[in-house]
């Protein structure tokens, strides 16, 4: 099997394959191991006349022209297992960082404008006996609720549907509509994948909806935001602040929110770990190696 991988990716990732023809050329790769800062575009597809399956890197496909996919019969898969746990991690981090104020604190210190240690100066605002609303819980938001709740903090969620009690009972989960999750979330988490559908799901009406002290996260994808809004929200302290790890026109990310000293800013690393990447890779093998056997209940199919 010719198998073309669109960026370098850790080797040690792909042991499995071996036999198969990494790094094979566009034009000849049957199969194609794409990533989401790569657009796998119907033009890209045209120009693989032999391409059989594309396995992506990460939960997230909407980097591929599927309706393309579909008409040449093309498989698709992602990786949806290893991302859960760092991109949970990532975004309580991004939590603690935002309201501890912790990068905010760190560059005044560099730049030698921090206020003087004092026992009421560099206030900030705590995590514990907080309430936590959950956009989206699946198993990323549900790895977050998991830490959320060791750290003392109330969880709400909004979902397609309401899980099952045993899973509520978990996480001491309540399920609540979209309009009650803005108003009594102190920290908003947006988990859920993206589709044409929430597009700007988060926007000036949602956000004056929210608490004047709330955060919000963002490690899903930007164009769940609509930055413009968010910016100003931001600016006239409708809401307290926001940490992104996505960005609606990334990698451009917009210049005003580089000027905001409330916002926590990371260049779309939610599954950035080593251990995530070779798990992804091996993630990948996994879906090639059923596709090879003729096996798609193994494989992770998209299309």
């Amino acid at each position: 099997m010719k198998i073309a991988l669109v960026t370098q990716l850790p080797q040690e990732g792909f042991r499995r394959l071996a036999g198969n023809t990494l790094y094979a050329p566009l034009e000849e790769a049957e199969v194609l191991v794409s990533t989401f800062d790569k657009p796998v575009s119907r033009e890209m597809i045209a120009s693989m006349p032999h391409l059989r399956l594309i396995t992506n890197l990460g939960a997230g496909f909407n980097n591929i022209d599927l309706e393309a996919c579909r008409e040449r019969g093309i498989r698709v898969t992602n990786t949806p297992q290893p991302v859960i746990e760092p991109t949970a991690e990532l975004a309580f981090a991004l939590m603690i960082d935002v309201a501890r104020r912790v990068s905010e604190f760190d560059r005044a210190i560099r730049q030698g404008t921090c206020q003087p240690m004092a026992v009421m100066n560099n206030l900030s605002h705590s995590l514990y006996g907080k309430t936590l609303g959950i956009l989206g819980m699946g198993r990323i938001g549900q790895a977050l609720a998991r830490r959320a709740k060791a750290s003392g903090m109330k969880i709400l969620y909004c979902n397609r549907h309401q899980l099952s009690a045993d899973i509520e009972a978990l996480y001491d989960a309540k399920y609540v509509d979209f309009q009650t999750l803005l108003q009594d979330s102190d920290f908003l988490s947006l988990n859920l994948p993206y589709t044409p559908q929430v597009h700007h799901i988060i926007g000036k009406p949602e956000l004056g909806m929210m608490k004047r002290t709330a955060y919000l996260i963002n490690t899903a994808r930007g164009a769940h935001v609509d930055e413009a809004a968010l910016v100003e929200a931001l600016r006239s302290g409708i809401i307290a602040g926001a940490a992104l790890d996505v960005y609606e026109f990334e990698p451009k990310i917009s210049e005003a929110l580089l000027t905001l000293p409330n916002v926590v800013l990371s260049p779309h690393t939610g599954t950035g770990t080593m251990e995530g990447r070779i798990a992804m890779c091996e993630n990948v093998c996994d879906n090639i190696l059923a596709f090879i056997a003729n096996q798609p209940d193994k494989m992770n199919l998209v299309l």
